[in-house]
């Protein structure tokens, strides 16, 4: 047993030298992108605000001053051209492109069919619900309407009610990851702040003792005397 856990000790010593500097560069660098929040890396608070300005088409009666609309996109559904637009306000409708006639809300039995369509296996549904934009559940995070089908295999699709549209797909893997990725950067709330005190904190910790770590290999360890026979 003795002799084991001089070789266990031996090799980590060597695993010491080979991997201590990928593990204090690893935590310098994620120390440091933790220091200042995603938003402020990306320049955000640079950007000067500006009063909305509504998407206006001339000679289009979508794309009207009145309408106040802030986004129109064009897609393909069911043959025909459909313009799904986006208000000021945050809220989505749908209209015929060509006419400008509204189109009514997606239905369960529509989103079924969509789903079936365009994702493989989309055909095994075994539950679908709708969600409104202020209740979307965890896998998700949009404020969105949508139908969240529920596959056999355990993938969620979510189909917004509003737009028509395939919005997400979230595998079991994806959720796990998600999961996975909350714990890393420890929110497990939004899974979205990469820069707050208790991950700073533990970056700082973590980052202090691998440096210790790596100081103390050069320590040199005098051999211990032999008992005598």
């Amino acid at each position: 047993m003795r002799l084991t856990m001089r070789k266990l000790a031996r090799w980590h010593i060597w695993l010491g030298w080979l991997v201590g500097v990928p593990i204090v560069m690893w935590l310098a660098t994620g120390l440091f992108m933790t220091l200042r929040p995603i938003e402020a890396v990306r320049g955000e608070h640079l950007r000067r605000a500006l009063p909305a300005a509504p998407l206006v088409l001339p000679g289009s009666s979508l794309a009207a001053p009145e309408a106040q609309l802030k986004e129109m996109r064009v897609v393909m559904q069911q043959g025909r051209a459909v313009a799904i637009l986006t208000g000021q306000d945050g809220a989505v409708r749908r209209v015929d492109f060509a006419s400008g006639a509204p189109l009514p809300p997606l239905g369960a039995d529509e989103a079924l069919t969509l789903v079936a369509e365009r994702i493989a296996g989309g055909n095994r549904a075994e539950d679908v619900t709708l969600f409104p934009a202020d209740r979307t559940p965890p896998d998700f995070r949009r404020d969105l309407a949508v139908w969240r089908v529920a596959l056999a295999d355990g993938t969620n699709v979510y189909v917004g009610r509003d737009t028509g549209e395939i919005e997400a797909v979230r595998t079991r893997w994806w959720r796990a990851f998600d999961f996975a990725w909350g714990l890393h950067i420890m929110d497990l709330s939004g899974r979205e702040d990469t820069s707050h005190p208790v991950l700073i904190l533990f970056a700082a910790l973590s980052l202090t003792g691998a440096v210790i770590g790596c100081v103390l290999m050069f320590r040199r360890r005098r051999p211990r005397p032999r008992a005598a026979p």
